[in-house]
């Protein structure tokens, strides 16, 4: 990751006011590893700040490069359609530019999360839990 990143990670927002809780939690715990970005947290639906509120969000900051991570576990309407057209990508397009008053960022959209073996040891994990 460059210097000067900010990492902006999207949840999707619900009236159940903890999912927004978990997705502020798991962006603190990726500022835990990752001291040198500036992260930040939007929402799809439901919750704010908006993604467009969020990418604002980094105008008075000195990032350069914005990376935009969906936190969800696969591809759907809204990694492929959604989001894509907010930060105005094409489509499969993975790499854009914002305009702020005074100067421009890279953004760089990132993959959901996917298939992964951490993500099978914590359903394993889940599953022993229960």
């Amino acid at each position: 990751m460059q210097e000067n990143s900010g990492v902006l990670v999207l949840g999707h927002g619900s009236k159940l006011t903890y999912n927004k809780r978990t997705v502020e939690t798991v962006a603190a715990m990726l500022a835990e590893r990752m001291t040198e970005a500036t992260i930040k947290t939007a929402y799809l639906n439901m919750d704010r700040p908006t993604v467009e509120e969020g990418i604002e969000s980094f105008a008075e900051t000195d990032v350069t490069t914005l990376y935009v991570l969906p936190l969800f576990l696969a591809h759907g309407t809204h990694t492929l359609k959604d989001i894509p057209e907010i930060l105005g990508l094409s489509d499969g397009q993975r790499r854009t530019t914002h305009s702020f008053a005074d100067r421009s960022v890279d953004v760089v959209y990132a993959e959901p999360l996917g298939i992964d073996p951490c993500i099978a040891d914590l359903a394993y994990k889940r599953l022993k839990e229960a």
